[in-house]
């Protein structure tokens, strides 16, 4: 497994990833380069693919690779903290937390620690972009509740949870639950990592 940072080159294959294993209108093409902007301080990017070696050179022929992961990052000073956070409980002033927004990984691939990889990849640039904490909502109904639980395996500890965050009715989102529909119930669990 080759991991990369994000390029805009990549963002169609992230947002198909990202559709299919969170949910229809996960991803968009305008929400994606939003999100790029707010990874990029410093001159770092905190966004990072893993590419699928065998499945790349399989596909080098249309110039294009296999992404069998990505995470979305943004830099710390550069996220609007919403009602869905609770920086009262943070170990770290906001403007030194960064969110680490999604850990996709294909279904295929989960449990080869992938997202692990990605999300020290993003630790490490976040680190270099002057973060000193990370924050994120962890999804608690993934499968066999595998997001909080490597989340927790890299040191995550649980600040509180949000029952129904991802609700269509709080951000007029066309939103599709892989597990709920488009009357999304799921709990986001907010958690926070402390860079050593």
């Amino acid at each position: 497994m080759i991991i990369r940072t994000l390029t805009p080159e990549d963002f169609q294959q992230v947002i198909e990833l990202g559709n299919l294993v969170h949910g229809e209108g996960y991803l968009d093409m305008p929400s994606l380069e939003n999100i790029y902007q707010m990874g990029i301080k410093n001159n770092i990017n905190a966004h990072f693919i893993a590419e699928n070696e065998q499945l790349s050179s399989v596909h080098q022929a249309q110039e294009q690779s296999k992404i069998a992961g990505f995470r979305l990052t943004y830099a710390a000073g550069n996220w609007p903290i919403d009602k869905w956070c609770t920086p009262q409980k943070w170990p770290v002033s906001p403007d030194q937390m960064c969110y680490f927004k999604c850990n996709t990984v294909a279904q295929e691939l989960r449990g080869q620690g992938i997202g692990s990889q990605l999300l020290q990849a993003s630790i490490k640039a976040v680190k270099a972009q002057g973060a000193t904490a990370g924050v994120s909502h962890l999804w608690k109904q993934s499968p066999k509740n595998s997001a909080v639980g490597y989340f927790t395996h890299a040191g995550g500890k649980l600040i509180k949870e949000h029952p129904s965050r991802w609700n269509q009715q709080q951000d007029n989102s066309n939103y599709l639950c892989v597990i709920c529909g488009d009357d999304c119930h799921c709990t986001a669990c907010e958690m926070v990592i402390e860079f050593n």
